[in-house]
């Protein structure tokens, strides 16, 4: 995916050309094996955590999966964002909601029992 390569250059400034270089279809496929990763992680540190710990993770995964399909028509007043961070931005608002939906299911799953 050449996914370094589209690091340094993003962090250069160089957004246009992070995205020539990068194969999207690729780097697609990143946000679900890290979130896995990091889910995963977090999975083994806490014992006995509430069975509803993926649902952030896969949140997170689906919005920058999502981020990195509009990373190359978005722009944010006339600056064009790039396929690092716009995907990067987008694990806040998969965060956010995962974070409601996995307090939500808690809340209904506890006043079910």
């Amino acid at each position: 995916a050449n996914f370094n390569e589209g690091i340094r250059l993003s962090f250069l400034g160089e957004t246009r050309q992070s995205l020539e270089v990068m194969n999207m279809q690729w780097l697609m496929f990143y946000p679900c094996l890290y979130f896995f990763a990091i889910w995963d992680a977090v999975k083994e540190a806490e014992n006995g955590a509430s069975r509803f710990t993926f649902i952030p993770f896969v949140s997170c995964a689906y919005f920058v999966t999502v981020g990195i399909m509009y990373s190359s028509v978005t722009t944010i007043n006339g600056v064009f964002i790039g396929p690092i961070w716009l995907p990067m931005l987008s694990v806040v608002p998969g965060l956010v909601i995962g974070l409601i939906a996995k307090k939500l299911l808690e809340v209904y799953i506890h006043k079910k029992k």
